[in-house]
Formats: structure tokens, sequence, C-alpha cells
């Protein structure tokens, strides 16, 4: 794949680049016959410094696996192929032990992943690296997120959800990674929170780090992102800009991004029919092939390979200026 500018900038490397990167999981059929499921198919996608690259796809579609990946916390069952690159250096099992929790940072998903026997604000602390101002940082990073004083003394029970997901926020805050990792974030907010969380999470970025935002919700991809990667049965099919996610769609590339554009209630609410393929289901050709309005008998034979057209990367045969 060629280099471009949604890719790569002229004067900086990528701060994280993931190229032709696949995952499977070992698995056995009444305790005795091994196979492999693939869930991630060469997957690519690259963020630069002071990006927000959103990774949009749909529940139970194995992009959070990504995010276990680029940590190093995968399952012994799993196997991977490609490559990943952070700050222009192959990420080995060795490096992503040494960095994770310090250079990449994750926002989980579940409130859970908080220590319920720890109180908040130690739990913060042990995030930061300067060890003579860490109730200082921590106390300030409090503030930022509007958590009222005396949170730090307070136990994960006695916080609100929304409280909670405040504290997670500041444990990535605190700890000046290069790189953070929000992984579905705002599951089941309403408008005003997701709205609030969303404004917390922006507060993370800056010119010297990057952070790639998974959400299957497209609403929260466009508030945050500068850039945003369809996800379709375990394939990256586009990245777009975000301003592309407007008017009719007519500058997104991919019939499925466009068919995802169309389906929203500001926009004709077009039902986009069939479903996403399940994880072991084998389709030789286009992934999307099955429910795509313009099909040939090459997507439905052959992988269309990824291309740019128009400082768009997408995967599609019949992908148009």
């Amino acid at each position: 794949m060629e280099n471009n500018s949604i890719l790569k900038t002229k004067d900086k490397e990528p701060l994280l680049e993931v190229k032709d990167f696949s995952l499977s999981f070992t698995e056995y059929k009444d305790g005795f016959e091994e196979s492999f499921v693939q869930v991630i198919k060469n997957f690519e996608l690259t963020i630069n410094a002071g990006e927000i690259v959103a990774v949009l796809g749909s529940s139970g579609s194995g992009k959070s696996l990504l995010a276990d990946a680029i940590l190093g916390i995968l399952p012994d069952n799993s196997e991977t192929k490609g490559t990943i690159y952070f700050e222009n250096e192959l990420l080995t099992v060795a490096r992503q032990n040494q960095i994770r929790g310090k250079e990449i940072a994750l926002i989980p998903q579940s409130v859970k992943a908080l220590d319920p026997l720890m109180k908040t604000g130690r739990q913060v602390q042990n995030a930061i690296r300067d060890k003579k101002d860490k109730i200082r940082i921590q106390e300030e990073a409090f503030r930022k997120l509007g958590l009222p004083e005396g949170t730090g003394k307070l136990y994960p029970f006695e916080l609100s959800g929304g409280m909670a997901r405040r504290v997670l926020i500041a444990t990535a805050m605190v700890g000046d990674a290069k790189l953070i990792i929000a992984d579905e974030p705002t599951p089941g907010l309403d408008k005003a929170n997701l709205e609030e969380t969303l404004s917390h999470i922006k507060q993370l970025g800056s010119a010297n780090s990057g952070m790639m935002f998974i959400t299957h919700d497209i609403y929260a991809a466009i508030e945050i992102a500068n850039k945003i990667a369809v996800f379709y049965a375990g394939e990256t099919i586009e990245i777009a800009n975000k301003e592309d996610f407007s008017g009719q769609g007519e500058n997104l590339k991919h019939p499925y991004t466009k068919a995802l554009w169309r389906a929203l209630p500001e926009n004709d609410f077009v039902p986009l029919i069939g479903n996403q393929p399940q994880i072991n289901e084998s389709i030789s050709g286009c992934a999307f092939s099955p429910r795509c309005p313009i099909a040939t008998d090459l997507c439905r034979e052959k992988k269309p390979e990824s291309s740019w057209v128009n400082n768009t990367m997408v995967r599609c045969f019949y992908a148009r200026n």
C-alpha cells in the first residue's frame, strides 16, 4: 500500500502503525478436533501524534481484541500475524511488557476495572511516575475532570457510575502516556453524560500523544475523532476523515460505510438488509458482498486489497473519487 497523507505526516513517523494484522484463536471441537477461528483479518491502522482515531464497528465484531493485541494481553490460545510498530519500533512481547501502562495506557470499558478494595486516589496515584508529587497531580486531575473534593478518599463502591468512569480517565491522564487506548468508554450513557464523558476524554489529547477510540457509536466517533477506521467482519474496510461523514455520505467510499451513514435517523433511516457474518463464517470474496447492493461476481469470488481514493483508504473494487 502506498504512503499517503492520511497515513503519515511528512515530518513525523507514525506513533502507532498496524500492518496486515490478523488474529485467530485455537478451539477444540468435541474436546479433540483442533480448529482456528480468525477474528481480525489483514487489519491496517496508523495513528500519528496529536490524532484521535476512532475504530468504529458493531458490538461483538472483535475490535476490542485489537486493543488487547497492542497491549500484549491476549490469551494463550491466540495466534497473531502481521506487525505492530510503536514509535517506529517493532512492538515485541518484551517491549509490550516494558511500556504497558506507561507509554501505552488503557481506559477500559467497565468501571469494574477499579480495585474495589483500594481508595480511588491511591489507584490513580499508582499510575503517576513522579513519586514526589503524586497527591498533587492526582488531585489536579480530579479537579480538571470535575470530581468533587475528597473523591480520592472514597472507594469505588461509593461513587456513581459517571464518577467512576472519570476516575478511569484520570488514571490515563496522569500517566503521560504517548498512546491512549479508550475501549468502548461510553457504553449505555444518555446524551448529557455522553457529551460530558467525551469532553473529559478530549482533555487527554495533546500534540505529543495519540488516541485510539474504540466504539460502536458513530455519533461518539464523529464527535471525538479526527479519522474514523470502519471495522467490518474483522477488517478495516475504510479509513476516512470525520468530515466525510456529512451530507448524504457522498464523500464516503465503501458501500457499507455509506449504508451505515444512511441508516441514521437524520439521514433517511434507510435500513441495511442482512447481518454481519459470524466469526466462524467463511466468505471467499468481500465480506460485505452478501449484503452489498452493487456486488458483482468479482466481489463474491475475490477479496479486494486496500487502495487509496482521494486520501481515503478503502477495500472495494468499485470505490470511486
